[in-house]
């Protein structure tokens, strides 16, 4: 095991570490003029914006898959991966590569999810873009719309089946629940969202 950590470069050991602050998004990496994607992210990429899947070609690190693209295309490719309802980071560089002493620092600068998109090419115009949050009771349950895009709110509470007509009316394109809370969700409710 020791073997394999020292083979790998620094530059996936920071990709790494910022990826494991973020495992449930696609990690977009920017990597000099690109935003690069590594190992399942780059097998996602690929899949869902069209993108050549390929492997680094560098010694020990080569096993690694990868897809990218040129990070003046970002709009272009963002927001095909939030419509299919994908967490994106999108990680920077943070500082001037020339004026950098070893690797250039990185961070997660922007997390673009379904609900809590602002981008016009991520907006449908015409309809609203709600992020729900929803209580699940024994006899009550709570529900919360925003559409932080045009600053509506909405709150509501009754039983589960008025919970359930409240969400199709709304069509929520992102649900926050509780994890414990997430089986009896699944169970009770129409999996569509």
């Amino acid at each position: 095991m020791a073997k394999k950590e020292s083979a790998e470069t620094p530059l996936m050991k920071q990709h790494k570490e910022i990826k494991n602050k973020y495992p449930d998004a696609v990690l977009l990496f920017r990597v000099g003029d690109f935003y690069e994607t590594f190992s399942e992210d780059a097998h996602i990429a690929s899949r869902v914006l069209g993108i050549t899947l390929t492997k680094r070609s560098n010694g020990a690190a080569s096993s690694v898959d990868l897809a990218g693209f040129p990070h003046h295309a970002l709009d272009t490719y963002l927001h095909k991966l939030v419509k299919a309802g994908y967490r994106v980071a999108i990680c920077d560089q943070l500082e001037d590569p020339k004026q950098a002493k070893g690797i250039v620092k990185r961070g997660v600068t922007e997390l673009v999810t379904p609900g809590v998109a602002t981008n016009d090419k991520l907006l449908e115009t015409r309809t609203n873009n709600f992020l729900a949050a929803l209580y699940l009771g024994d006899l009550q349950c709570g529900v919360a719309f925003v559409d932080i895009s045009t600053g509506e709110f909405y709150a509501a509470q009754g039983t589960a089946e008025y919970m359930d007509k409240l969400l199709q009316s709304f069509q929520p394109s992102e649900l926050l629940l509780c994890k414990s809370q997430v089986r009896r969700f699944k169970e009770q409710f129409d999996s569509k969202i």
